[in-house]
């Protein structure tokens, strides 16, 4: 009897540890974001904010660096411009969300939820890994490999898996990514970086690659059936019958494979 008492009492506390509530709620949250201004912006900075609902919101002058926003509900909301970095995103709920121009570095986002979003002109470098960026807009986004660390060992965007059907990639910039398996269906990558990413199992059905750059890219099992390929470049492929569907795509012959 005592051994199951024990048990249960044990069991009660690793239940109360892992189930923290956030540190704010709703209410407070808003009545912090009514008060701010440019000099004093919202104080939410390493706060606690899980499991959530904050859609709708404007944290634009706000103080979001280090949160936890796990599984939190960010939809339609807009945090354009901000620093996000060290933040815990993980199955975090951003779609049809304004991150355009945000900063999230050494960030967790696996599982999130970015579909409709604006993410033009931001930069990333985290994992992103089973991700939906469906339909989202990447225009101009800096996410590649942080040249500038080399001591930590390469940092880069990790998005294995993630769905970026008919997302908008147009010169953005993915150098050395990890992009295994994403699905890029009819999304527009026209003048999009890929240079050195691993791109095998990558699906490219029906996009538009006019002008990216997909040199030294890793293409193992990739399909490029109907996707456009004005101009692309294979710079580094040695070998074609890698590239899965390209006898239907278009405009192979202006694509420059060598």
């Amino acid at each position: 009897m005592k051994i199951h008492f024990y048990w249960q009492g044990m069991l009660v506390v690793l239940f109360c540890m892992s189930a923290t509530a956030a540190d704010l709620d709703r209410l407070e949250v808003e009545k912090r974001l009514a008060k701010a201004d440019k000099n004093h912006p919202a104080d939410l900075r390493r706060k606690e904010l899980t499991d959530l609902d904050l859609s709708g919101l404007d944290f634009k002058i706000a103080d979001l660096w280090g949160s936890d926003l796990r599984r939190s509900n960010f939809s339609n909301s807009d945090l354009s411009g901000l620093n996000l970095d060290l933040s815990v995103l993980s199955k975090v709920n951003f779609s049809n969300s304004n991150l355009s121009n945000t900063s999230i570095f050494g960030v967790h986002v696996g599982g999130a939820n970015l579909s409709n979003a604006n993410l033009s002109n931001s930069r990333f470098i985290g994992v992103m890994d089973r991700a939906n960026l469906s339909h989202a807009n990447l225009s101009h986004a800096n996410w590649g490999a942080d040249m500038k660390n080399q001591s930590m060992g390469l940092m880069r965007a990790s998005l294995n898996n993630v769905n970026l059907s008919g997302a908008n990639l147009s010169y953005a910039n993915f150098d050395r990514a990890l992009m295994r398996y994403a699905n890029f269906s009819k999304a527009n990558l026209r003048n999009t970086v890929l240079f050195g990413v691993d791109l095998s199992g990558a699906d490219f059905t029906e996009a538009d690659l006019s002008g990216a750059d997909l040199t030294g890219t890793t293409l193992e099992d990739t399909n490029f059936t109907g996707a456009n390929l004005a101009g692309t470049r294979f710079a580094g492929i040695k070998d074609k019958s890698k590239l899965k569907g390209l006898s239907s795509s278009k405009n192979i012959d202006s694509a420059l494979i060598d």
